[in-house]
């Protein structure tokens, strides 16, 4: 099978897809011809050279590097399906893509609509469900309308931002409703990338404009009292699996723990500081506990129709013992500290068999897609 491993992108995770990708690329049983295309911050596609992937085979600690060559530029014609990659006049036979993308143009859906658009089997959700999910206002905004348990929030766009008077009444507002301290981070940006805690109005007014330097809407959360990080990860298609199919069926696994060392789990603790957080598995919880989150997490999962993989975070207040949904990532790291694999792992189900899996469903959720009719 011919596997094209996307990686890099123009995202603020572009660093921590190059370590996911190195990953997965080494997790990809040998019987596959792996194909990699890294995509460079300003957004151009550059096919590799098959020295890149032995080297980084060779050297497990190390991440993918793009290599930017202008002979291996790559076009994307759409209409010629598994051909449609293009190099040199030369096509690019690719069974299934990985797309090894985090934030945004990665898991937003716009990169999954041009997959659709090629008509070539792809590991993750739909460019609805991605772009769904990556907006962290429409997620709880959907999961809210099926009773689904939310961290209280407002939302703030820019055009608040940009006249004074609205945004006065905004903050005041704000800060009547939720209190002091306060998350602020941008709606469609993942990794923490732009988050920060606010303890007080200036604070709150500082990560404000900080988080608008990288989304035009801005979630602005209350601060759940000492509150847990307790993370699941959950694969399968919710609207197509069955029960009866390993490989489609909703499965949620054991839930872990994130006891961070910082303030909060931001960008330098989940990728910079190797001490930046403890990873707990299975999380310090009751075998009730656990059931419930597993639970919430799948029930999380399916409200939103996500299909392949996804990380649902949660927050538990530790005085009340409330279990809040936090959010969703449907394409979580594959770096060596990433709890998405390792909670996978803790369940029974190891890297390899992971990646095998996921690869799977994409091509089952093509064939399954590909049966519809799409005109008369």
């Amino acid at each position: 099978m011919n596997i094209a491993l996307i990686f890099g992108g123009r995202s603020g995770e572009h660093e921590i897809s190059l370590i996911s990708a190195a990953a997965i690329a080494r997790g990809i049983e040998d019987s596959n011809n792996i194909v990699l295309i890294g995509i460079s911050k300003d957004g151009k596609w550059y096919l590799q050279d098959k020295s890149e992937l032995e080297r980084i085979k060779k050297d497990t600690k190390s991440p993918l590097i793009i290599q930017e060559k202008e002979e291996n530029l790559v076009s994307v014609i759409p209409g010629k399906g598994k051909k449609s990659f293009v190099v040199n006049g030369n096509c690019l036979d690719v069974d299934v893509i990985f797309p090894a993308l985090h934030g945004t143009y990665g898991e937003d859906g716009t990169i999954q609509g041009l997959f659709e658009m090629l008509d070539i089997p792809y590991v993750g959700c739909t460019h609805i469900s991605s772009a769904l999910t990556m907006d962290k206002e429409k997620t709880k905004m959907i999961w809210q309308s099926v009773g689904l348990p939310v961290v209280p929030y407002v939302c703030m766009k820019r055009f608040v931002m940009m006249d004074s008077v609205l945004y006065d009444a905004f903050i005041e507002e704000t800060e009547k409703e939720l209190g002091y301290p306060m998350f602020v981070k941008p709606c469609c940006a993942g990794s923490s990338n732009g988050a920060a805690k606010a303890n007080n109005k200036k604070e709150l007014n500082f990560a404000i404009m900080e988080a608008f330097q990288w989304d035009d809407k801005v979630l602005i959360e209350k601060s759940i009292d000492a509150a847990r990080e307790i993370e699941c990860s959950v694969t399968g298609n919710s609207i197509t699996g069955l029960s009866e199919s390993e490989t489609e069926d909703v499965i949620a696994y054991i839930p872990g723990e994130i006891a961070p060392s910082h303030d909060f789990y931001d960008f330098d603790a989940k990728y910079n500081d190797p001490d930046g957080a403890q990873l707990l598995i299975p999380a310090e919880l009751s075998e009730n506990d656990l059931e419930k989150i597993r639970k919430t997490a799948m029930a999380a999962y399916k409200t939103l129709d996500a299909t392949g993989l996804a990380r649902v975070d949660f927050f538990i207040d530790k005085g009340s013992n409330a279990v809040y949904l936090n959010e969703i990532n449907t394409m979580p790291g594959f770096t060596p500290i990433s709890m998405f694999p390792k909670m996978c792992d803790a369940a029974g189900l190891d890297f390899t068999n992971l990646i095998k899996m996921l690869i799977d469903q994409a091509i089952k959720k093509s064939e399954s897609k590909n049966k519809l009719q799409t005109s008369r």
